[in-house]
């Protein structure tokens, strides 16, 4: 008598793989403004900095050239913090003290990347401002 198999057969491919699924789906449109702000000498500063990090590639910073990336580094002993300042005027703010990297990259793509507009969307808005659209075409 054998013991039904249960559970995933293959292993997950890491951390990496993790970070970087993550990191394809980052959009920066819906964004103003982002302020990473720090204590360098504070205990868990690692994963904020690596956040920080992905955040500044020039992959991830092309998908919003009018977005300002901002750090401030205090020294008064105060917990990580990162602010994202929307287009919409609203403010999200994630205290980052005792989450990882992954965990700030799913939070990010939880809470801001569904507030990218969708491409369709923006292509007939550029039509209708261009005056060309479907029914202005030449066959």
């Amino acid at each position: 008598m054998s013991i039904p198999a249960s559970g995933s057969f293959t292993r997950s491919a890491g951390l990496i793989s993790a970070i970087g699924k993550q990191l394809k789906t980052i959009n920066l449109k819906p964004l103003k403004k982002i302020t990473v702000q720090f204590d360098p000498f504070y205990n868990n500063i690692k994963d904020t900095r690596q956040f920080l990090f992905y955040l500044s590639t020039p992959k991830i910073l092309g998908t919003n050239l009018y977005c300002a990336l901002k750090t401030n580094i205090v020294c008064d002993r105060s917990e990580p913090t990162i602010t994202f300042d929307l287009v919409s005027g609203d403010k999200i703010v994630i205290k980052s003290a005792n989450l990882s990297t992954l965990e700030l990259l799913q939070q990010y793509n939880k809470h801001i990347t569904p507030l990218v507009p969708k491409e369709e969307e923006a292509k007939e808005k550029v039509a209708q401002l261009t005056g060309k659209g479907k029914k202005g075409a030449k066959r």
